[in-house]
């Protein structure tokens, strides 16, 4: 069972065949929604709406920790986070599909291990490649079969939010090497690996950098939404 965590403008899939919504309690709390377990494209979907169903969480409030022990307790064989990002590449255009190999990590204050208490001991978690390979090249290859175009290479950069980032700012992510950014994409993504959960991030391009107007962002992110869950839902060489 694949899982797949929604972001802003996925907090359903229509496409998911809901067999049960499952409430998970966890030692860090509630998760930011029931998880909806069902069939898509014929797999079995796990899904998680990261910001709530009625998107209420911003991305400083959610609580990361329940939502990947909940999708662990479910036994999950990996995870696809889909993101909602801002593009400072040229070359990555509003309503393009991203599949970022790198990140960055701007965020400051989020509980971001499950390893902090004395019984644990001290836990170095290797985190030099964030993203697994081996999902990562299925997805891309599953998007392929489906003729979705998909940038591969990229380096993702996380900031803490809500608020958006200054021009001078910008220009720092810039100096950084940073492609997209966006605010969700950590700690969810070493969480994910202390549990041992394969993981990669799935971005659609809403907006750029030199323009964020909401007419433009809300039209990116509608045509952006539709092809993350054509490629969730269709069938063939499925993630």
């Amino acid at each position: 069972m694949l899982a797949v965590i929604g972001g802003s403008g996925l907090s359903r899939i229509p496409e998911l065949e809901t067999a049960e919504r499952r409430i998970v309690r966890t030692p860090y709390g509630l998760p930011s929604a029931p998880l909806l377990v069902g069939c898509a494209g014929g797999r079995d979907i796990a899904f998680l709406a990261r910001h709530g169903l009625n998107h209420t969480l911003a991305p400083h409030e959610i609580n990361y920790r329940a939502n990947i022990w909940a999708l662990h307790s479910l036994g999950v064989s990996g995870i696809v986070a889909v993101s909602a990002v801002t593009s400072l590449d040229a070359a990555l255009s509003v309503g393009s599909l991203v599949l970022p190999d790198d990140l960055i990590d701007y965020t400051c204050g989020r509980a971001a291990t499950f390893f902090e208490n004395d019984a644990c001991g001290v836990v170095h978690t290797d985190f030099t490649e964030p993203y697994d390979a081996a999902l990562r090249r299925t997805l891309l290859e599953h998007a392929a079969a489906q003729d979705t175009a998909i940038a591969a290479e990229a380096v993702y950069g996380c900031l803490q939010g809500p608020r958006t980032p200054t021009r001078a700012e910008m220009r720092r992510l810039k100096n950084d090497s940073v492609h997209v950014l966006g605010m969700t994409g950590m700690p969810e993504a070493v969480l994910a690996r202390e549990l041992g959960l394969p993981y990669a991030h799935l971005c659609g391009v809403v907006s750029a950098a030199d323009d964020a107007s909401d007419e433009t962002r809300s039209a990116a992110s509608r045509q952006t939404i539709a092809q993350i869950r054509r490629l969730l839902a269709g069938g063939g060489d499925r993630p």
